[in-house]
C-alpha cells in the first residue's frame, strides 16, 4: 500500500495495488471492467508481448489500482509470458511492485478446477479475496454457495482484506512432501526472497522452465538439493506433477463441502449440454463452425467497407480543402500525398479492426469460440497449429492487420507467433487490384467444361492457393526449426454458454482499435511520408527539362490562364479539351519527375536484380513504392506510364499502356503473360505492407519478428517469382 500526493480533495491518497487473477473464461475481464469502468489504461509489460490493463476503483477513502493479469490455470509457467504472472505476484516483474491484495476470480460452475489456482496462490501467504462469478448459472443448475452477493459485498471485502492474511486453513501436502519442501527452504540463504513460495513451485516444476528463470536468484546449494529431491521422487515411482495435483485436489474436496451444496441428482441436462449436442457434433458442429467462419470472413471483408469508404471520402475532401488553400508545391504535396494519405491509410483499416474484435469478443464471451477451436483442431494439428488459429488466418484474407491482432485469442506463445508470421501470406484484399489488373490484361479469356470454368478465374484462384499452401509449408518449417517445440496436447476448456457482456465487447473493440492507431499508426504514417519524399525529391530544374516537357509546361500555363479568365460567353473555348491537354501534359511531367526522383533512381539501381524476374526499373520502382500498401503499385504504374495517379485496376487506358509498353530502346514487349505471373506471385508472397509489419512489431513488442517476416517473405517472393518467370517464359 502506498501514499501518493495529489491535488484532489485531500493532500494524500491511499493507493492499494490489486492483482486480478483467474482461470480463462471465468468472467475475470468482465468483472474487471465492471469495477473500473472507464478508469482504465492499456499497455504492454516491459520486454514481453503480454498486454497490461490497469484500472482504478474508489472504495471508501482509498483508491484500488487493479491490474488484470492474463488468465491462467495454474502458477506453473511454461513460457516467458506465463512467467510474468508469477513475477508480478512476487513483485519481481520489471517496473512492477508487489501487489497489496490478490483478487482471484473463480467460476461457480467449475469450483474444483478453479480452486486449484486458489490453492497455489495461498502458498504466497498474501491478502486475498475470492470472487465467485456466474453464481446465477450455478443456482439454476441446483448448486448453492454460501457467500456474500453483489459488488457492494465484494468492495467491502476488498477494503477489509488488505491488511489480513487469508483466513483459510491451507495445508494440502502430505508429511513427505512437506519434508521435501522444508529441506529446500533450509538450503536457501537467510536473505533468499524465494524461500516461502518459489521453492515449492520449483519442486513441482516438471519441465524445468521456472527453475531456469529463477536459477540466477538462488544459491547453487538450492539447485543441487532440488535436483536430488526430484530424482528421489521419481526413483520412488512418484510423478512430480501428479503429486501436486493429488495433494491440492484432496484439499479442495475436503473443504468444498463446507460451503457448497450440490444437487441430489448425479447430473442434470443443462442448456450447455443441449447446445453442445449440436455444436460439437462431428457433422453439424463442423457445418455450423464453417458457417460462422464464412460470416466472420464476409463481415470483415465487406461489412466494414461503407465506413472505410466514408473515411476515404473524408480524406479526399480534406485533400481538396488543402489544395484550395495552399498553392502547388512541397508543402501542399507533403500534406496531401504524405500526411493525409499516411493518416488515411491508418484510419481506413479501423472499421475492419473494430468489427473483427466485436465478432471475436462475442464468440469468445459466449463460449462458442472454444467449441469451434475444438472441432477444427484435428485439421490444423497436422501442421502443428491448433483449431483456434483458423479465426485469425481466415480474417487475414480480408486484411492481415486485424488477423494478426486477432491472434490474441491464442494462448500458446509459440503458436501465436507462428500464426502472426504466416498470416501475411493469406491473399488480402489489397492484393486484389494487382490480380485484377494483370489477369484482365494478360491472361487469355479462355473457358473450359462448356464455359463453367474460365482460365482467368482459375488464375485468380491459384493466387489465393499459393498463399495458403505456402503458409502451411512455412508453419511446418517454423515448428521444426526456430520455433521448435515438442508434441503438445491441445487442452481447451469448454465454458458454460452465456450471453456476452456488451461492456466487455465494447472494451475489447476499443482496446484493439486504439492499440492499432496508437502503436502501429505512427510507423505507418512515418513510412508513408518517407516514400512520398523518395518520389518527390529531388525536384527537376525546369531549365534542364527536355524540349517536349518544356512545351508541356507552356501548355499547362497557357491553358490554365485561359480557364482562369472571367467567365464570358465564348463558344470558341472548348473547356474539356483544354483540361484534357493540361492533364496529359501534367501526367508526362509527373512521369519524368518520378523517373528522376530518388525512388526512380533506386528502381534503376536494382534493375540488375529484378531483370531475372522479367522486370525493368519501372516495375521495380512501382514495387518499392508499394511498400506502404500493395495496391499503390497500380497508381504508381499509372504515373510511370504517363496516365496519372488516378488510374485504377479497371482502367482500360492503363491496361492498354501496359500491353503496348516496351523495354527502353527496343521494340520488345515489357509486359507478357510470364511477366504478369511473376509480378502476381511476387505480390502474393512478399511483405509489401508496412501496416502489417507495424502491427507485428506492436503485438510481439520486438523489432526482431517484423524484420524476420519482411526478410523471409521477400526472399520467398523473389525466388518464387524468379522460378515462375523463368519456367513460364520457356512454356508460353
Amino acid at each position: 500500500m502506498s501514499n501518493n500526493s495529489n491535488e484532489d480533495d485531500s493532500s494524500h491518497l491511499t493507493i492499494v495495488r490489486v492483482a486480478v487473477l483467474g482461470n480463462p473464461n471465468t468472467g475475470k475481464s468482465t468483472l474487471f471492467n465492471a469495477l473500473t469502468g472507464v478508469r482504465q489504461q492499456t499497455g504492454n509489460y516491459p520486454g514481453v508481448t503480454v498486454e497490461k490493463r490497469t484500472g482504478l476503483v474508489k472504495i471508501g477513502p482509498a483508491y484500488f489500482e487493479l491490474t488484470d493479469l492474463p488468465g491462467t490455470y495454474s502458477l506453473a509457467p511454461r513460457s516467458p509470458d506465463e512467467m510474468l504472472t508469477v513475477n508480478v505476484l512476487l513483485g519481481q516483474a520489471p517496473a512492477e511492485q508487489k501487489p497489496d491484495l490478490i483478487l482471484c476470480v473463480v467460476d461457480a460452475n467449475n469450483l474444483e478446477r478453479n480452486l486449484f489456482l486458489v490453492s497455489q496462490i495461498l502458498d504466497l501467504h498474501q491478502p486475498m479475496i475470492i470472487a465467485v462469478n456466474m453464481t446465477d448459472v450455478a443456482t439454476r443448475n441446483g448448486t448453492e454457495i454460501e457467500l456474500g452477493l453483489g459488488f457492494d459485498a465484494l468492495k467491502s471485502a476488498m477494503a477489509s482484506a488488505v491488511s489480513k492474511s487469508p483466513n483459510i486453513e491451507h495445508d494440502p501436502f502430505s508429511d513427505e512432501l512437506k519434508q521435501r519442501i522444508e529441506r529446500l527452504k533450509a538450503a536457501c540463504p537467510d536473505d533468499c526472497q524465494l524461500k516461502r513460495f518459489a521453492v515449492t513451485r520449483m519442486l513441482f516444476d516438471t519441465d524445468g522452465f521456472m527453475t531456469d528463470q529463477l536459477k540466477s536468484q538462488v544459491d547453487e546449494n538450492v539447485l543441487e538439493t532440488l535436483k536430488n529431491e526430484q530424482a528421489q521422487m521419481q526413483s520412488e515411482g512418484h510423478s512430480i506433477a501428479e503429486s501436486e495435483s493429488h495433494a491440492r485436489y484432496n484439499w479442495i474436496t475436503k473443504h468444498l463441502d463446507s460451503f457448497v451444496k450440490r444437487p441430489s441428482q448425479i447430473h442434470q441436462t443443462t442448456l450447455t449440454d443441449r447446445l453442445d449436442a449440436w455444436l460439437t457434433h462431428p457433422f453439424w458442429g463442423i457445418l455450423f463452425a464453417s458457417l460462422a467462419l464464412v460470416i466472420l470472413f464476409q463481415l470483415v471483408f465487406w461489412a466494414a467497407e461503407p465506413a472505410s469508404n466514408i473515411i476515404d471520402g473524408f480524406n479526399g475532401t480534406l485533400a481538396t480543402a488543402v489544395n484550395s488553400i495552399l498553392p502547388e508545391g512541397t508543402l501542399n504535396s507533403l500534406l496531401i500525398d504524405g500526411l493525409i494519405n499516411g493518416v488515411g491509410s491508418v484510419l481506413i483499416f479501423l472499421p475492419q479492426i473494430l468489427l473483427l474484435f466485436f465478432i471475436l469478443a462475442i464468440l469468445e464471451d459466449s463460449g462458442y469460440l472454444s467449441r469451434a477451436a475444438f472441432l477444427l483442431d484435428k485439421y490444423l494439428s497436422r501442421i502443428g497449429l491448433s483449431g483456434i488459429t483458423l479465426f485469425p488466418l481466415l480474417s487475414s484474407f480480408a486484411c492481415a492487420i486485424p488477423g494478426i491482432m486477432a491472434t490474441r485469442v491464442i494462448k500458446d506463445r509459440r503458436e501465436r507467433l507462428i500464426t502472426m508470421l504466416i498470416a501475411p501470406l493469406m491473399s488480402c484484399s489489397a492484393r486484389l487490384p494487382v490480380y485484377v489488373l494483370l489477369i484482365a490484361a494478360f491472361v487469355p479469356s479462355k473457358s473450359y467444361l462448356g464455359g463453367l470454368i474460365g482460365l482467368q478465374g482459375l488464375t485468380m484462384f491459384a493466387m489465393y492457393m499459393v498463399g495458403i499452401i505456402t503458409a502451411v509449408a512455412v508453419a511446418w518449417v517454423l515448428r521444426k526449426t526456430i520455433l521448435k517445440t515438442g508434441t503438445s496436447s491441445f487442452v481447451l476448456e469448454l465454458p458454460t454458454y452465456k450471453l456476452p457482456s456488451l461492456r466487455n465487447v465494447w472494451q475489447r473493440m476499443f482496446d484493439g482499435g486504439w492499440a492499432f492507431v496508437r502503436d502501429a499508426g505512427t510507423m505507418i504514417v512515418v513510412v508513408t511520408i518517407l516514400v512520398w519524399a523518395a518520389a518527390y525529391f529531388p525536384q527537376n530544374n525546369e531549365s534542364l527539362l527536355p524540349a517536349l516537357l518544356k512545351n508541356d509546361l507552356t501548355t499547362i500555363a497557357a491553358n490554365q490562364a485561359t480557364l482562369d479568365r472571367p467567365k464570358v460567353a465564348d463558344a470558341s473555348i472548348d473547356v474539356a479539351a483544354l483540361e484534357e491537354q493540361i492533364s496529359l501534359a501534367q501526367n508526362r511531367l509527373d512521369a519524368y519527375q518520378l523517373e528522376h526522383s530518388y525512388l526512380g533512381r533506386t528502381g534503376k539501381l536494382i534493375e540488375p536484380i529484378v531483370i531475372p524476374l522479367g522486370w525493368d526499373w519501372r516495375i521495380g520502382s512501382a514495387a518499392i513504392a508499394s511498400f506502404p500498401a500493395r495496391e499503390v503499385i497500380v497508381s504508381t504504374m499509372g504515373v510511370i506510364f504517363g496516365l496519372g495517379a488516378d488510374t485504377d485496376e479497371e482502367s482500360d487506358s492503363l491496361k492498354s499502356s501496359l500491353a503496348t509498353a516496351t523495354w527502353e530502346g527496343t521494340d520488345r514487349p515489357l509486359f507478357t503473360l510470364p511477366v504478369a505471373l511473376s509480378i502476381m506471385i511476387f505480390f502474393a508472397l512478399c511483405a509489401q505492407c508496412v501496416s502489417t509489419l507495424a502491427v507485428i512489431r506492436r503485438e510481439t513488442n520486438s523489432y526482431r519478428w517484423p524484420i524476420f517476416t519482411f526478410a523471409y517473405m521477400t526472399i520467398l517472393a523473389y525466388v518464387a517469382a524468379l522460378l515462375t518467370f523463368q519456367i513460364s517464359d520457356r512454356i508460353f
